[in-house]
């Protein structure tokens, strides 16, 4: 009987474990698969990140080209000002006037732009990579702003000559020298061998040129020593001119020597004056009146 029921288990078991083991055959189905045969270039998927992108593929459009120059718009030889004057410009335009007559009380209750263009002079000399224009230019400009200065140091005062050697005082440092007002004078202006400028530097007196009332710049300096020349010579009050017969200024009779460097003093008179003055002409000088020109 024991081993009756024991072998029935087995039988049971074996049923079970054979019934879990069976695999039931199941109809076949089959699915179809669409095959592409070309993607389109509008899906086509970007570069991974990272990878390299042939540049020869991308064509980027070249900027346009500038207008083409016409012959006189081309400046082969156009170089800046080496000194910038426009401070000492708007000074002169505003308290000299178109007949160079000073405002000094102006200057002296505005003093800073003054000190302040004079104190870039002095840290900004000509070196030698300046041409001659610049040069010229700078110091007739410096040689102007300083005689204004060193009125403006007297004020009031009735004439430059109240004020003791006042082209011998060595009052403004320019680099590692000080200058007096001889010193641009004699030692640099006058040996650049242009004698107009006597007719662009003023002594602050009524006889002397008149203070113009822009700043002389390297780019206009021919047309404004010419017209200074020109004016001067014009003024009746300071000059006196007919063909036989001339009335000049003192600075001719000081400064002889540099209106004779082509020719004789009549030669370069008649280059700026309306009269052709003979060579025979009577030369006298007129008295030089220092008053201030205020």
């Amino acid at each position: 009987m024991k081993y009756l029921s024991i072998l029935v288990v087995a039988l049971l078991t074996s049923a079970c474990c054979g019934a879990k083991n069976t695999v039931v055959a199941q109809p076949e189905q089959t699915m179809e698969v669409p095959v592409v045969t070309e993607v389109p270039d509008a899906v086509e998927a970007p570069p991974a990140p990272g990878s390299l992108v042939d540049e020869t593929e991308v064509e980027i459009p070249l900027p346009p080209k500038p207008p083409k120059l016409k012959d006189d718009d081309v400046v082969d030889d156009y170089k800046p000002e080496a000194f910038n004057h426009s401070r000492w410009n708007k000074l002169l335009k505003k308290y000299v006037t178109e007949s160079g007559n000073v405002d000094y009380k102006g200057f002296k209750n505005n003093p800073t732009e003054l000190s302040v263009y004079i104190d870039d002079l002095t840290h900004n000399t000509p070196t030698e990579d300046w041409n001659r224009g610049d040069k010229l230019a700078y110091w007739i400009n410096a040689y102007n702003a300083l005689t204004v200065d060193l009125i403006l140091k007297n004020y009031p005062l009735e004439s430059i000559k109240d004020i003791k050697d006042p082209w011998d005082q060595r009052l403004w440092q320019f680099g590692d020298k000080w200058y007096n007002l001889n010193d641009i004078e004699h030692e640099i202006l006058r040996k650049m061998d242009e004698p107009r400028i006597h007719f662009a530097i003023v002594c602050a007196s009524v006889s002397c040129p008149k203070l113009q009332n822009e700043a002389f710049t390297a780019s206009k300096l021919e047309e404004q020593l010419t017209n200074a020349t020109n004016e001067f010579l014009a003024d009746t009050s300071k000059n006196e001119i007919s063909k036989d017969e001339i009335k000049l200024s003192k600075i001719f009779k000081w400064f002889k020597k540099d209106f004779e460097q082509n020719g004789s003093l009549i030669d370069f008179l008649n280059q700026y004056t309306t009269v052709t003055i003979s060579e025979s002409a009577k030369k006298s000088y007129k008295d030089y009146n220092w008053d201030l020109n205020d």
